[in-house]
């Protein structure tokens, strides 16, 4: 879809409106260059454009594909085709959303072909229509222009990044346990901007050698700006890495903790059943309703012997022998576990 066409010439736009695509292609011999904008073109609209100003077939066919990296390529001689990576920051959702923009760039013309919702170049033409001396210089001062708006458009990017990046951080390093899974999201969102900033200082700077003397310094004010975003999101990366490590030794200290409750609550069971297991076997043994021990035990005095005592003596036995081996007694584990 064409969002704005105009003539520029001798620095201001030749019409209020919008002029058709093959009256634009026509311009182009008239001096000036001309400025096509489209967004999400079809095949057949972006196949009209590539017959009206001649470009490259290869060049339309890479101008169609999704790239993760900006890059320069020069096809036919004097039509450079730049590719842009944009970003934008949605706090709703707190992630980052990625598009890209494909510039030819002639000295008759200027065509960007933009995808993705974070691609918006209209406050860039109208900057740059209210600069009629960087406008005179030619087609690649709108290049400069949308330069510079793609890149002030990574400053929101970095901040969001910041903030998420600072509660993480803030949670793990209170002691708590951050969601791995948001860490490694926000990993994957400051690669993928990493690698939308990082080749743009060599883009940037084959622009800037090939540019005439008036856009120079624009062009290093805006070299400037994307090296200072590289060394951030650099840094953020880093942190990111350091607060994964964090994190995971929040977890395995969580787990140490879980671990030392559970031996201590198997220890505990284990003094009680060792306790309960000898009291069992004698309750069970004379419990028996054979002959002997319905006829010798059937006074109290022979129930205090063979009933209490054979109860009372395995403990003191047990009692002892924990002694030996200088594991808690059953009293000082009764009064210091969770019974």
């Amino acid at each position: 879809m064409i969002i704005d066409c105009a003539h520029y010439q001798d620095g201001r736009r030749r019409e209020d409106g919008p002029v058709s695509l093959e009256e634009a292609a026509a311009r182009t011999k008239q001096g000036g260059f001309v400025w096509l904008g489209l967004f999400e073109p079809e095949a057949d609209e972006l196949d009209q454009v590539r017959t009206a100003f001649s470009l490259h077939e290869l060049a339309v066919e890479d101008a169609q594909t999704e790239h993760l990296r900006p890059k320069v390529e020069l096809y036919g001689g004097d039509v450079r085709l730049v590719i842009l990576r944009t970003a934008r920051y949605d706090d709703a959702e707190e992630e980052v959303e990625f598009g890209f923009i494909s510039v030819f760039l002639a000295p008759t013309f200027v065509i960007t072909v933009r995808h993705g919702v974070a691609s918006e170049l209209r406050e860039a033409r109208q900057r740059l229509e209210q600069r009629p001396e960087l406008l005179a210089v030619g087609s690649s001062s709108a290049l400069w222009a949308i330069l510079d708006q793609v890149v002030d458009g990574y400053a929101p990017v970095v901040a969001g990044l910041e903030h998420d990046i600072d509660q993480i951080e803030a949670t793990v390093f209170s002691g708590a346990i951050a969601p791995t899974e948001r860490i490694y999201s926000l990993r994957r969102e400051v690669t993928d901007f990493y690698r939308a900033v990082h080749p743009l200082l060599g883009v940037v700077a084959t622009i800037e050698r090939a540019a005439a003397a008036e856009l120079q310094p624009y062009l290093r004010d805006v070299r400037d700006h994307v090296l200072l975003v590289d060394e951030e999101v650099a840094a953020q990366r880093d942190l990111l890495g350091t607060v994964l490590e964090a994190n995971m030794a929040v977890i395995s200290a969580e787990q140490t903790k879980i671990s030392v409750q559970q031996n201590a609550t198997i220890e505990q069971l284990t003094i009680l059943a060792t306790v309960f297991l000898p009291l069992t076997f004698v309750t069970g043994f004379f419990g028996q309703n054979f002959a002997w021990l319905v006829d010798h035990v059937d006074s109290a005095v022979a129930f205090l012997i063979y009933g209490i005592g054979g109860l009372a003596i395995p403990l003191v036995l047990l009692y002892l022998w924990l002694r030996h081996r200088r594991l808690p007694s059953p009293d000082a584990a009764a009064g210091r576990g969770a019974w």
